[in-house]
């Protein structure tokens, strides 16, 4: 299974699917997503993170640099 860093907390996180899985059959869950912010910003964080970040006004890349490492 193929993993990827946090952008927020540096954390390795699994991402499912693709060419591994298909010969294992593995059924593991990915541990995050790549999202696009209000900023045009890409960032891919784990659910952990993506739960600590504001809800109450749109979210930049200023919020996931202020998200404290693992």
């Amino acid at each position: 299974m193929a993993s990827q860093p946090c952008d927020g907390c540096g954390k390795r996180v699994s991402i499912a699917g693709g060419i591994a899985n298909l010969w294992t059959l593995e059924k593991d869950s990915t541990g995050g997503i790549e999202l696009e912010l209000a900023d045009g910003t890409e960032h891919f964080l784990c659910f952990e993170c993506i739960d600590r970040l504001p809800d109450d006004r749109e979210v930049t890349a200023g919020d996931v640099a202020e998200l404290p490492p693992e």
